[in-house]
C-alpha cells in the first residue's frame, strides 16, 4: 500500500503542471513536427496571430508569449500589419505632405532617390533594423561624402520617426549617435583685408554684394532676393524678408528664407553705406520692388552664373578653397569677437536654435589676448593689495613645508 500511495504522490505534480499548460491565461504553444515550438496569441484586434518566429525550446516560446502579454497591457502593442508598408512608398508620401522650401523639397527627393531608395525602397517599414541603418550608412560613407550621408541619414531618421508618431513601428531603428550631424571641419578665417582685396577684385556690380554678404550676415538666396524697399540706406539697415532659390534644373523660385527666424532686420556698419549707394544708383533695377543685385544683362542673380565670376576672384586673392558663403562666417565671426552675444548672433544670422551662433562663439585668437591681459590685470591688483606676511611666520613655515 505505501508503494501505491508514493507512486500517486508521485504522479500528483505531473497532473497539476498538465492543468497549468491547460489553462494557460494567455496564448498557446504548440510543437511543430520540425521539433520547434509556435507561439500563438489573441491580439486586442479579435485576430490570432502567430508569433514571428519559431523557437527552440517550449520555454523560449513561454517567454515571448509572457513578454507579449505585457506588451498589451502596458498599452504598447499594436498589429504588426500596420508596418507591412513598403518604405519607398511612405516615404514618398512623407514628402508630398509638407509644407517644404522648393529647394528643400528637390534636395529631399535626390537624397531619396540617389541613398535611401535604392536599399530600403522595398523594405516593408517594419522589418528595417538598426543594423540595416548600420550597414548602410557605411556602404554609404565608402561611396560619397560624410555631409551628403549626414543629411541621408536625418532624413531616414525624420521619416522612420513619423511612422513611429503614426504607429507604423515601434521605435525609430536609425540610433546612431551624430550621424546626422556633419564632422565639417572649421572654415578657416581670413584676415579683413582679405575681404578689402575680394571687394576690389569683383567686377564693379558685385562690390556692395561682396560688403553686404559679409558685414550684414546675408545668405546668397537672400542677398540674390532683396529689393530695393528692403534696403534702407538712409536708416543704416536691411530687412531680410525673401530669399531668391535656384533649384538643380535652372529654375529660380523667389520665396522667403529658410526659416521665421530668418525674417529679420539687420544694422548695416555706416562705413559701407557710401559703397550701397553708389550701387543703387548704377547697378539695382529701378522702383521700390526692384531687386537690389541684377546680372550684367538685367536679369535675376544666379549662383550657376556668378560661380565663374567668383573662381576668378579666388586664384586673384589666391584663396582657392575660398567659398562665398565664407564671407558671412567672416561677419559673424567679426561679431562675436567684438563681444556679440549668443542671442544678438542668433538675430544677426536669421537661426532660431543656438546650435550654428555656438559656431562663433569661441572667439578669436586676438580676443582671447585681450580676455588673458584683462585677467592678468585682476590678479596683478589682487595681488599687490593683499597684505604682506613676514616670511619667518608659522603660517609661511608650513606653506614652505608643503
Amino acid at each position: 500500500m505505501a508503494k501505491t500511495a508514493l507512486s500517486t504522490s508521485e504522479e500528483e505534480p505531473r497532473r497539476s503542471n498538465a492543468r497549468k499548460v491547460a489553462k494557460r491565461r494567455f496564448g498557446r504553444v504548440r510543437k511543430l513536427s520540425s521539433g520547434r515550438f509556435q507561439a500563438r496569441y489573441l491580439g486586442p484586434d479579435g485576430v490570432d496571430r502567430p508569433a514571428p518566429e519559431t523557437f527552440a525550446t517550449k520555454k523560449d516560446a513561454d517567454r515571448w508569449l509572457v513578454l507579449k502579454e505585457a506588451e498589451i497591457q502596458r498599452g504598447d502593442w499594436m498589429s504588426p500589419e500596420r508596418g507591412k508598408v513598403l518604405f519607398s512608398d511612405y516615404a514618398a508620401e512623407w514628402i508630398d505632405d509638407r509644407v517644404l522650401k522648393p529647394r528643400t523639397e528637390e534636395l529631399y527627393r535626390g537624397l531619396l532617390k540617389n541613398h535611401i531608395a535604392p536599399t530600403f525602397g522595398e523594405y516593408n517599414l517594419v522589418d528595417i533594423k538598426e543594423a540595416d541603418i548600420r550597414r548602410w550608412r557605411k556602404e554609404r560613407l565608402g561611396v560619397v561624402g560624410q555631409s551628403t550621408v549626414a543629411k541621408a541619414y536625418q532624413l531616414l531618421k525624420s521619416i522612420m520617426g513619423t511612422a513611429v508618431d503614426d504607429e507604423r513601428i515601434r521605435r525609430n531603428p536609425c540610433r546612431i549617435k551624430g550621424a546626422g550631424t556633419p564632422d565639417t571641419p572649421e572654415r578657416e578665417m581670413i584676415p579683413l583685408a582679405k575681404v578689402l582685396e575680394i571687394a576690389d577684385a569683383v567686377p564693379s556690380r558685385y562690390r556692395a554684394l561682396v560688403l553686404l554678404g559679409t558685414f550684414a550676415s546675408l545668405r546668397w538666396g537672400e542677398l540674390a532676393g532683396l529689393r530695393r524697399m528692403h534696403l534702407d540706406v538712409d536708416g543704416g539697415v536691411v530687412r531680410v524678408v525673401g530669399a531668391l532659390a535656384e533649384l538643380d534644373g535652372g529654375k529660380l523660385v523667389d520665396g522667403t528664407p529658410k526659416s521665421w527666424a530668418g525674417r529679420r532686420t539687420v544694422s548695416i556698419p555706416p562705413e559701407i553705406i557710401p559703397d550701397l549707394r553708389v550701387h543703387l544708383d548704377e547697378f539695382a533695377e529701378p522702383g521700390e520692388y526692384g531687386h537690389v543685385f541684377v546680372g550684367p544683362k538685367g536679369a535675376m542673380l544666379r549662383r550657376s552664373s556668378f560661380r565663374r565670376i567668383w573662381r576668378k576672384v579666388q586664384a586673384e586673392v589666391s584663396l582657392p578653397g575660398f567659398r562665398f558663403h565664407d564671407l558671412r562666417h567672416v561677419g559673424n565671426t567679426l561679431a562675436s569677437a567684438n563681444g556679440a552675444s549668443l542671442k544678438e548672433l542668433m538675430t544677426r544670422m536669421g537661426h532660431s536654435s543656438t546650435r550654428a551662433a555656438l559656431i562663433y562663439q569661441h572667439g578669436s585668437k586676438e580676443r582671447d589676448e585681450v580676455i588673458a591681459r584683462a585677467l592678468g590685470q585682476a590678479f596683478k591688483k589682487a595681488r599687490d593689495i593683499e597684505p604682506k606676511k613676514p616670511s619667518g611666520t608659522p603660517r609661511a613655515r608650513k606653506i614652505m613645508k608643503f
